[in-house]
């Protein structure tokens, strides 16, 4: 217990790579909402405000005056915030004052604090981590794991180089993706692709990468009602941690995409691997297509409404003559006309001429998830055994086997 030693931390790829790990964000929520790491709890050392006063008494005044004022905005609120941690870990903390910890920490200034709560690297995490971060790994998150670790949470330990460390690492792992054999599931709008891909992830976990749940959005033009589209970074971080936790044992199926889905722009290797892959068709009849999107997109009174703004949009961006019974037809309650109406004259034919010179190898009924994914899952076992077995050499000599003990079924 305590920081005598210095405080453990662990490098970005190893923090990334962590199953099971509490990830604190310290900074402040304006910081957080630009980009995180993805499941990461922001529990702000500093509130917007005060994060503002503080950088403005850095720039104008000292390092020191900035630190003081920030140390005594903590002081006031670290019991919230050692509350609000205690939580997310699963750790009650001791009736001590935690602000007295404050003043014992930092009483004598920022030079001897960031001695105090030098680094000290860890090869590996501590069982069920607690990880905290700030933007490069600084005072805020080493001083916040020294006074958890002085109230008695040993498992906790910061991130060297703090959010700024694990962006860098994210992104150098996008850019050096090897994708494993890969599969891509194809098929008309509404076929249910991805409820598919998401059962077939929950009957073979981590055979999956669900793009449009990295990029909140279903990759169409009305693909993001009902949803919080991601920004760029947010998108790129998802898949990469993906990855970083590991995808597949030599096996990768991901649904079919364009380039963008939705603003988002799908990772260099990602969209290679997706072009090159194995094509794997799912068809479904119209009504249960109509079925599908019903659900995906009307299940709540928010995602009508937003609905109804893109099909304002797509009404006057297409100017056909039939644009203008979109909104008359939801407006109406006649929700299977207009779904039925949007799939004949504009997602379909689209999509058929998307899929030109493009050749599935097989074809699979997707109107039950669960079944289609097992049926799927058993196709790529069988293609990804053939993929590896051995390459017969033609100029080998023929060695008769003795039929004693074969399989009788075999030929």
């Amino acid at each position: 217990m305590g920081v005598e030693d210095g405080v453990p931390t662990l490098t970005a790829s190893t923090a990334l790579a962590t199953e099971g790990a509490v990830l604190v964000d310290l900074r402040a929520s304006v910081e957080f909402a630009v980009d995180h790491v993805e499941g990461a709890h922001n529990v702000p050392l500093l509130d917007d405000d005060e994060r503002a006063l503080v950088g403005l008494l850095y720039r104008r005044e000292s390092r020191q005056a900035a630190f003081e004022a920030a140390r005594e905005r903590v002081r006031a609120s670290v019991g919230r915030l050692v509350a609000a941690i205690g939580e997310l870990a699963g750790w009650t903390p001791p009736r001590r004052d935690p602000s007295q910890v404050v003043d014992e920490l930092a009483g004598e200034g920022i030079e001897a604090l960031d001695r105090r709560v030098r680094a000290r690297p860890l090869e590996c995490a501590p069982a069920r981590p607690v990880i905290l971060c700030c933007w490069r790994g600084g005072l805020r998150s080493r001083s916040v794991t020294a006074l958890l670790r002085e109230l008695g949470l040993e498992r906790v330990v910061a991130i060297e180089g703090g959010y700024k460390s694990c962006r860098a690492q994210l992104v150098a792992r996008l850019e050096s993706l090897e994708l494993p054999r890969t599969y891509v599931l194809r098929g008309l709008t509404g076929v249910g692709k991805t409820l598919v891909l998401r059962e077939l992830e929950r009957q073979r976990p981590g055979w999956t990468l669900d793009l449009e749940a990295a990029a909140g959005h279903r990759s169409s033009l009305l693909g993001a009602a009902g949803l919080e589209p991601a920004t760029q970074r947010q998108f790129e971080n998802r898949i990469a941690q993906r990855f970083a936790r590991g995808l597949g044992a030599g096996v990768a199926v991901l649904e079919g995409e364009s380039r963008k889905v939705g603003n988002v722009i799908v990772p260099t290797r990602v969209w290679r691997a997706l072009e090159a892959g194995v094509s794997l068709e799912l068809v479904a009849p119209t009504g249960r297509r109509i079925d599908v999107l019903i659900a995906d997109y009307l299940a709540t009174a928010d995602g009508r409404i937003e609905l109804r703004a893109s099909l304002c949009e797509l009404a006057r961006r297409i100017r056909a003559d039939w644009a203008s019974e979109l909104v008359d037809l939801l407006d109406r309650g006649r929700e299977r006309e207009l779904v039925a109406l949007l799939l004949e004259r504009w997602y379909d034919p689209r999509y058929r001429h998307s899929q030109q010179g493009r050749r599935a190898l097989a074809s699979f009924d997707s109107t039950d998830p669960t079944r289609c994914a097992q049926e799927l899952a058993q196709w790529i076992e069988r293609d990804l055994s053939r993929a590896h077995a051995p390459q017969h050499d033609p100029t080998a000599p023929v060695v008769s086997a003795p039929t004693r003990g074969l399989d009788s079924r075999a030929t």
